[in-house]
């Protein structure tokens, strides 16, 4: 099929069957398609009339206006950009016109020579295509800095559908075109979520829209409440990382005019979320009011919180604490940790919920997918992000991986795939289910750090003459590569090739089936069937491939790109998130996820990149993917508690204060 590049698909044809053409056919081809071009492009410089292209950006645009004070700035004077000038007018006689359309006439021969050979090797794109750059691509991806490339233009084509339909609104549906604010005012729930990726990708003119967006339209003063976890990890995550990445990293050009304004802004929103922290135990209600910075506890699940959003908010919290040197910030966060901890959790595992107001867990569900998750991967981050300098989180980590793997990790039928259950009804329950989310498949990611800290596998096995690696680690690591490879699988068994939102695993074993078969492994049922776009397996690939350097996880990570590319792209711009992953003519849902921007494509982009990117040994990332530096905790901060004493099999050993109550009460001990 012919396209506007290649009008005669000569790239299509071999050179022999070319030369078999006779000189008829190719005139006629010829004067089909070129002459007209030609005889267009003639009339176009013969009336001189230009007309200003539909994809100009427009002249009073905030970008526009950057772009006036950079030339202003260069050249000492205030000028406009030289380009898409209005053309002078100028009187002429009739004589001069004559010569002047002749010479026109022979300029526009020149001209169309010039244009048509532009047009055959593609420079006019950029022109010729919509305002919103197209997922086609002639980018090379036959290299990792290539693909790395194609994310970025994936990145900016949704980034671009999102300004021009739904710009400063918390939500977008590009389907629709449309947007929806959390608030009367908007949280910036995009933009905010999304600047630390667009300083990785260095794309300055959007990152100067978005900062120019945050500074002028920003405001937290709203009478609304939120919920704590998730404004914490993505607000306050992001302006946090935003500030790190400009004036401590540099990784773009500091901010001379104001370089605290992302710090300001993050402080402010701290201050309103402090009152989530105001129970009567330490742990967080669900929700706080901006303005009258009020908690509020969850309205289901007996007035609980998610454990995995109360224990998720300490790697955002101590950061500000080191940067503004405000210690309650810190102390706030960390009494929750010594909440949790007191309850005395069999073998590390935590319950996923807990009760602001008495402190102690409800119910006795255990998972390491949806309200669970993030407790686990905060432990480690905490001890990695204090350049190790709180030794409890790692024993709190070391006693849940323990946990973890004495019972929540099996194995599938028949291909053996590894994965970690649930278990519905705690430890000594009902028993383990084959049920997995995909956010679990952070654990590999998970695992890969807490082994090696950062550092890579060889450079860790050798580090301190062998002192930190032993057995543990070597088991963490093959643990974290099996779990990998059946997070993969949940993409590569589906006809769409993008993971479910859930999978179940099958745990019967079938005599007639023996060999591997990962669809007999995996099942996948219709409600769990959509995809929301989500980073947890993009992530975890990013850090094995730091970590171990196999390059089997850059291709699994460039292989889902392909399929996001392919299943959730919608043709008038933007990404969205998909009703199924079974069916490939499946609805999609309308709404493009904010994490799709901050988290899914940040992290395929880092996973292309070099490794001196964020090298995972100076910074953390947060559960939201933002990057924090590792930092030292110095004399003004410390650990504020310790964890009570415990036997061997890791139960809290009570205190005579205790005992004599439990004794006067006839209580058993």
């Amino acid at each position: 099929m012919n396209n506007i590049r290649d009008p005669f698909s000569l790239r299509n044809k071999p050179a022999l069957q070319l030369l078999r053409q006779s000189p008829r056919d190719i005139s006629s081809e010829v004067q089909n398609t070129v002459l007209p071009v030609v005889e267009t492009i003639t009339e176009a410089v013969d009336s001189m009339s230009f007309s200003v292209p539909k994809n100009l950006p427009s002249f009073t645009a905030s970008q526009r206006q950057l772009e006036d004070k950079v030339w202003s700035a260069t050249f000492g004077k205030p000028k406009d950009l030289p380009l898409y000038k209005d053309k002078p007018y100028y009187s002429r006689t009739s004589a001069q016109e004559r010569r002047r359309s002749r010479g026109r006439k022979r300029f526009g021969g020149v001209i169309a020579a010039v244009v048509l050979g532009a047009w055959w090797f593609g420079l006019f794109d950029s022109l010729l295509g919509s305002s919103i750059p197209q997922s086609k691509s002639a980018t090379n991806t036959d290299t990792w800095e290539g693909r790395r490339e194609r994310v970025k233009e994936v990145f900016v084509e949704s980034w671009a559908a999102y300004e021009r339909d739904a710009w400063g609104f918390d939500e977008y549906h590009p389907i629709s075109k449309g947007g929806r604010q959390m608030l009367p005012k908007g949280l910036g729930w995009i933009i905010v979520d999304s600047i630390d990726t667009l300083m990785i990708m260095n794309l300055t003119t959007q990152l100067s829209n978005a900062r120019e967006w945050v500074e002028h339209s920003l405001s937290y003063d709203q009478d609304n409440e939120v919920n704590t976890f998730e404004t914490t990890i993505r607000m306050l995550g992001g302006l946090l990382s935003a500030h790190y990445l400009q004036e401590v990293l540099e990784l773009v050009p500091k901010d001379k005019k104001d370089g605290d304004m992302y710090l300001d802004k993050a402080t402010d929103l701290a201050n309103r979320l402090l009152g989530a922290y105001d129970s009567p135990s330490g742990v967080p209600f669900a929700s706080v009011n901006l303005e009258t910075r009020v908690g509020k506890e969850s309205h289901a699940d007996g007035g609980s919180s998610s454990t995995a959003e109360a224990t998720s908010l300490q790697l955002e919290m101590k950061y500000l604490s080191k940067l503004t040197g405000e210690a309650l910030f810190w102390e706030k966060a960390e009494k929750v940790m010594q909440v949790i901890d007191n309850n005395g959790a069999q073998d590390g595992l935590v319950p996923i919920f807990v009760n602001p107001t008495s402190g102690s867990f409800w119910g006795t569900e255990i998972r390491l997918g949806s309200r669970g998750d993030s407790y686990y991967e905060y432990l480690i981050k905490q001890y990695l992000q204090t350049a190790k300098g709180e030794p409890v989180y790692e024993a709190m980590y070391n006693d849940a991986m323990a946990g973890m793997k004495k019972h929540l990790i099996t194995k599938s039928h028949p291909s053996h795939l590894t994965f970690v259950g649930e278990l519905p009804s705690g430890i000594g329950g009902s028993g383990i289910s084959p049920k997995m989310d995909h956010l679990v498949c952070f654990v590999p990611g998970m695992l890969a750090l807490g082994a090696t800290h950062g550092k890579t596998l060889e450079t860790a096995r050798k580090a301190a003459g062998g002192t930190e690696w032993g057995t543990r680690q070597e088991e963490d690591l093959h643990l974290a590569r099996e779990i990998m490879h059946t997070c993969y699988e949940m993409y590569n068994v589906t006809a769409t090739k993008l993971s479910p939102e859930i999978a179940w695993f099958n745990m019967e074993h079938d005599p007639k089936h023996t060999e591997i078969d990962y669809t007999r492994d995996i099942i996948i049922k219709p409600r769990d069937a959509h995809n929301l776009q989500r980073p947890e397996t993009v992530e975890s690939l990013f850090v094995m491939w730091r970590i171990t350097g196999d390059e089997i996880y850059r291709e699994w990570g460039w292989k889902i790109f392909e399929a996001f590319v392919n299943h959730t792209k919608v043709e008038s711009g933007g990404y969205t998130s998909l009703d199924s992953v079974i069916d490939h003519h499946a609805p999609k849902r309308d709404n493009m996820e904010s994490f799709w921007l901050a988290e899914t494509l940040k992290y395929l982009y880092l996973l292309f990149s070099p490794d001196d990117l964020l090298p995972l040994d100076k910074v953390v990332f947060n559960t939201e993917a933002h990057p924090l530096p590792v930092f030292e905790m110095g004399t003004r901060f410390k650990t504020g508690w310790n964890r009570l004493p415990r036997d061997l099999n890791g139960n809290i050993i009570p205190d005579e204060r205790i005992k004599k109550e439990q004794r006067k009460s006839g209580t058993k001990i």
